[in-house]
């Protein structure tokens, strides 16, 4: 990993805020610790950020260090379906090959038609079960493969999209396990995760769970409890199938992120684990040279992965949401940042993405489940920060 020539904040500004910035990134500094004094708990979080390969931002306040490591929720998916995109660049997957070519149970319940297109648009309907998962079932993508295969859709796939928020990853997972008999983690870990030297992991190590601090639960205020009493989310009574909130007994989201089955196995759809410095340089190796290896993906795989495929209502979140493949399209939620950035956030705040045209790859983590779920609102601030940086070099 580069290190940054710049100037250390250790001593410059309020006491929980650490790290270091490039010349140029200064702002991203005063930003950075603008959130940390605003904030009412402890702003455990942290901010990394790269430009061409160079580690510009590297700070970190509260209750964390820089190399600490926290569950990271769906930003795992952006790992998850980077895998997907080198299968497809390697011609092993084929984009317009139905589902059931590579996993002929998944044809049951009129789902024969789906293509992996479709499904990794979050447009296929297989959204969860009607029955609900157990944690330990949650914990292990095949389960949840083997399940879902003879799951009815929720929607009649390909007419319109919608968040598969457990279950996206064991669906992908399944078709590269047939494709290539071996499991996203797996493929992760040889081709990205290790040669890159990423702290970004997909099944943590035994030797690095004294590095992992786990995520704490949403401390809402009584007017963000109002707030999300009065959500429009689930309107459709799609969103509890989803989030398997319909479980019995009810699902606890951040407990199970910090559990042993979940960190050990850390299912593709939220399970990995991470900081700021390994989601952000997960971006910076897919975008150019990075740690002494090439680039991951080539640009047209880029262009193809990150360009828009299901953009409106979403079926399960009931607000707008914007999809690549596999990707968040982070262009239409964040506008000051490239029109082709993709990346993914995760439930309790973290972000992390990459954007072709200036080089830059963006990472942040926060331990503390920020209102109201979802990438963290300071991440608006943040990015445009960086961003304007970046561009400015």
């Amino acid at each position: 990993m580069s290190t940054i020539s710049g100037t250390d904040i250790s001593t410059t500004t309020a006491a929980t805020v650490q790290g270091t910035v490039a010349e140029g990134y200064e702002a991203v500094r005063e930003e950075f610790a603008a959130f940390v004094a605003g904030e009412a708990h402890d702003p455990a979080a942290q901010l990394a950020a790269y430009k061409n390969g160079r580690l510009v931002v590297d700070l970190w306040s509260g209750d964390v260090a820089g190399d600490s490591l926290t569950g990271v929720f769906s930003t795992t998916k952006g790992a998850a379906h980077l895998v997907v995109a080198l299968l497809v660049q390697d011609g092993v997957l084929d984009l317009d090959r139905e589902v059931a070519y590579y996993w002929p149970e998944f044809a049951a319940e009129g789902k024969g038609s789906v293509t992996l297109r479709q499904l990794i648009s979050h447009r296929s309907g297989v959204i969860g079960s009607d029955g609900g998962f157990s944690p330990e079932e949650l914990a292990d993508d095949r389960v949840i493969a083997e399940r879902l295969a003879g799951q009815r859709p929720f929607w009649q796939p390909g007419t319109g999209h919608g968040y598969h928020a457990l279950a996206i990853g064991a669906l992908t997972g399944e078709v590269v396990r047939r494709a290539t008999g071996r499991s996203i983690q797996e493929i992760y870990e040889e081709r990205v995760r290790a040669p890159y030297g990423l702290d970004f992991f997909l099944g943590l190590p035994e030797a690095e769970r004294s590095r992992y601090r786990d995520v704490l639960p949403m401390l809402p205020t009584p007017e963000q409890q109002a707030v999300l009493a009065a959500s429009p989310h689930g309107r459709y009574n799609r969103l509890p199938i989803a989030f398997n909130t319909s479980a019995d007994p009810s699902f606890d989201l951040v407990g199970f992120v910090n559990s042993p089955a979940s960190l050990a196995k850390s299912p593709a759809s939220v399970g990995g684990s991470g900081n700021a410095r390994g989601i952000a340089g997960m971006y910076a190796a897919v975008l150019g040279e990075f740690n002494g290896q090439g680039p991951l993906l080539k640009p047209d795989t880029i262009s193809e992965f990150a360009r828009i495929h299901s953009h409106g209502a979403d079926l399960v979140l009931g607000v707008t949401s914007a999809f690549g493949l596999g990707f968040e399209a982070l262009g239409v939620s964040y506008p000051a940042l490239g029109a082709d950035t993709f990346g993914h956030s995760g439930a309790a705040g973290s972000l992390a993405f990459g954007d072709p045209r200036s080089g830059l790859a963006y990472g942040y983590t926060r331990r503390r489940f920020a209102f109201p779920g979802g990438g963290a609102p300071e991440n608006v601030q943040l990015s445009r920060a960086v961003y304007d940086a970046a561009i400015a070099q």
